[in-house]
């Protein structure tokens, strides 16, 4: 893998949220819409892969892939398909979308029933890691995605996905600690998590956790020869993160520009993929 490459491919995608691309051919583009445990993203790249737009939104509609605000989650989604068409000159009516390895049947059906509620026709749900791949042009190695609810893995062997997981710990549990920790509630927690002057002192509260997720994803890999680790996901954001991973897995972890927006940014091109 490139990593300027990549993280300039990502930084692009970034800009285009705050300043969308206007000069694109309307009559072909894909869209990814990422149900996240802690933030909803949609993305949108050109016939060429080329990110065009996007929107992202806090939110606590999903909790471990399972959809706990139907409601919500659906005003939500609309919300961003309208902004983007807006601003695009575009009218989306389908899509695609992911979800964490190894979510039960029932909870696929509910994220994409929320999707085509919002008027979105969903072409193909791939799992989150695979969606990442995408991104970080990779044939081989793991992809490891840190999200709100779960660490979920797939191992990529000669550009096929070999193995894939999921196990709950995620951004949620490193919140529920820092509330533990200093007593307040979990939204205060969130800030505190979140607050880039306190990351040190943070990290070491949630340090823990993210030895756990190391521990899983150690135990995921015995089996399998993989000598580098990709991580992404809006959990993972810590600087110290991948040092923690490096000394428990004993392989080389690469962490990208801004690692939340790699799978959303993956889904969208999963149409250009051909899956």
């Amino acid at each position: 893998m490139d990593l300027e490459k990549v993280n300039e491919y990502i930084k692009r995608f970034d800009e285009t949220i705050e300043n969308p691309i206007l000069d694109f051919d309307k009559e072909e583009y894909y869209v990814g819409v990422d149900l996240g445990t802690a933030n909803i993203v949609m993305s949108i790249v050109d016939k060429e892969g080329n990110p065009i737009g996007g929107a992202t939104y806090q939110s606590s509609v999903v909790k471990d892939g399972i959809v706990v605000d139907f409601r919500g989650a659906i005003d939500i989604v609309r919300g961003m398909k309208e902004k983007l068409e807006e601003e695009l000159g575009i009218e989306i009516t389908k899509g695609f979308t992911a979800i964490p390895p190894g979510v039960e049947s029932g909870s696929v059906k509910a994220i994409v029933n929320v999707i085509e509620s919002a008027d979105i026709d969903v072409v193909k749900v791939v799992d989150e890691p695979s969606a990442a791949a995408h991104v970080l042009k990779i044939k081989d190695g793991a992809v490891v995605d840190v999200g709100g609810g779960t660490t979920g893995i797939s191992i990529l062997k000669d550009g096929k996905v070999i193995f894939t997981a999921d196990e709950p710990t995620g951004g949620t549990h490193m919140s529920l600690v820092i509330a533990g920790n200093y007593g307040v509630s979990f939204d205060e927690a969130e800030k505190i998590k979140k607050d880039k002057s306190r990351e040190k002192e943070v990290f070491q509260i949630v340090r823990p956790v993210v030895e756990k997720m190391a521990a899983i994803v150690k135990r995921f890999l015995k089996d399998y020869d993989v000598d580098e680790v990709y991580v992404v996901g809006g959990a993972c954001t810590f600087s110290e993160f991948e040092t923690v991973f490096q000394k428990e897995l004993k392989k080389k972890v690469i962490k990208t520009y801004k690692p939340l927006l790699v799978t959303p940014l993956g889904i969208a091109l999963t149409g250009i993929m051909g899956e």
